[in-house]
């Protein structure tokens, strides 16, 4: 059985770059509010749908305090300890449609620095398993036109 809220793997990139997967915690806010003042607005906008600068106090908690059931947050973190940066992020949180199917509806923002390594597809590939121990059938995503 898959431990999602001690989830911690290390994972290689395509450049050959060392990563940790590991679940979200409760003291990543100020790391995930960096990582958040680091992206490029359209990275911004593709994930949120929406421009914005900062994330409230109440979104911190939302993104970093989750329940590890019908919620699990991964990040993406290159270093360790104080040296620890999160370079991605994905989540997925889980829902019933009306043929009492358990779906999820998941979402990944990457740092651009690395994007095209592969992480939204680590992260994928991690959130499905522990999914599936879940009873989850399938992902659904919101995604942009363009």
């Amino acid at each position: 059985m898959i431990d999602a809220a001690n989830y911690d793997q290390v994972e290689t990139l395509k450049n050959g770059c060392a990563v940790r997967i590991r679940s979200i915690r409760a003291d990543d806010k100020n790391s995930i509010s960096e990582a958040f003042r680091n992206l490029e607005p359209e990275s911004v906008y593709a994930r949120f749908f929406y421009h914005k600068k900062t994330l409230t106090d109440a979104e911190l908690k939302a993104v970093t305090e989750v329940d590890f059931e019908e919620a699990v947050a991964l990040v993406v973190a290159i270093g360790a300890g104080e040296n620890e940066t999160i370079i991605g992020v994905g989540r997925y949180v889980a829902s019933e449609d009306a043929s009492a199917q358990r779906s999820a509806e998941v979402a990944f923002t990457v740092e651009e620095d690395y994007h095209g390594q592969g992480i939204a597809s680590l992260l994928l590939r991690h959130l499905a398993s522990i999914a599936r121990e879940k009873g989850l059938s399938c992902f659904e995503a919101e995604v942009l036109s363009e």
